[in-house]
């Protein structure tokens, strides 16, 4: 495991021009954010969020030398958002990727992944090594498809009362968190390392969850252009297609027959923060490479950053965007 210094010695920041389109692809239209040229990398996000959360990484990656790609996820921002939970499932999600590179006339890329867009990431290594040839997980660990479904591994542990994706998956959630002027900076918030230890999200303590009232406004980490999009999304489109990332859990399971117990061979990077309770309550203690191999053999390195929670793209931006370039250079090498 590492958690060196940052990295230094990149080249001088330049201005690469944001390119948006609207690219139809898996019998959808998707929102789709290019920045640069070179070998392809693709940033997936998770919940609550949209592809501009990778605005300082795609600048970056694409100061590096590369063709950076992000897209709004299926169900969020102006991507295809079927109601239906059912067309939530990782093989759905995973030909949402195929088709942008399609689209794009792309034939590999890389991944950069974060929460459900870790998920996905992951289940794109396994599904299409053709395609995909590394990946960067933040936050969200590799567990490759076993004999017991997430949902079902959490109740063997007595957590199916207690544990928080069982309260998002229901009916009435979509209403609950409607109001994105609230759900969006007390998520941002409570699941950071911002909030004083003790008082942080923690996902089987219900009395600590991420949509309580936020003391702040905005944290002292988050961009203010980054949180008014965000809230300015979801006020227009809600939270339902969002929420279906949690509802097609079990249909990932049960249609992932086929890939049971394939591990991720491509290289593959896991940073996570200290401070986030998913990764605490998943591996309670600092996972080693040796360890994290055992599901990823290409496994170059765990990077721990210290007082960083559930965002740390956001929270320690300039360390994280550093280990991707890297990490990206590395495999090229």
């Amino acid at each position: 495991m590492n958690d060196r210094s940052m990295p230094t010695g990149d080249a001088p920041v330049v201005d690469h021009p944001v390119r948006h389109a609207q690219v139809a692809a898996n019998g959808g239209a998707f929102h789709v954010v290019e920045q640069g040229q070179g070998p392809a990398v693709l940033f997936l996000h998770g919940f609550p969020d949209t592809a501009k959360t990778w605005a300082s990484q795609m600048q970056a990656v694409a100061n590096a030398g590369y063709r950076a790609i992000a897209l709004d996820m299926r169900g969020f921002g102006d991507s295809y958002a079927p109601a239906d939970p059912a067309l939530y499932s990782a093989t759905y999600i995973v030909g949402d990727l195929i088709g942008v590179l399609d689209a794009l006339n792309i034939a590999t890329a890389s991944i950069v992944s974060h929460d459900w867009g870790a998920d996905h990431g992951q289940r794109a290594m396994v599904m299409r090594p053709d395609r995909f040839r590394a990946i960067v997980s933040l936050s969200i660990p590799f567990l490759p498809r076993g004999e017991l479904s997430t949902w079902d591994m959490l109740r063997s542990r007595g957590l199916n009362e207690r544990y928080y994706a069982f309260d998002m998956m229901k009916p009435e959630m979509d209403a609950r968190i409607r109001d994105a002027s609230r759900s969006i900076p007390s998520a941002l918030y409570w699941l950071s390392g911002s909030p004083p230890e003790g008082s942080r999200w923690d996902p089987i303590d219900a009395s600590r969850h991420m949509f309580r009232p936020a003391p702040v406004s905005l944290p002292s980490w988050a961009d203010p252009a980054y949180v008014r999009h965000n809230i300015e999304t979801f006020q227009r489109t809600g939270f339902h297609g969002g929420l279906n990332q949690y509802r097609g859990v079990q249909a990932t399971f049960d249609q992932l027959g086929a890939w049971k117990d394939v591990l991720i061979e491509q290289p593959s990077l896991y940073i996570w923060g200290d401070a986030d309770g998913l990764c605490n309550l998943f591996h309670p203690t600092a996972p080693s490479v040796e360890e994290l191999r055992e599901t990823a053999p290409g496994l170059v390195d765990v990077i721990k950053l210290e007082g960083v929670g559930h965002w740390p793209h956001h929270e320690a931006r300039d360390r994280v965007n550093a280990e991707i370039v890297n990490f990206l250079r590395g495999i090229s090498a």
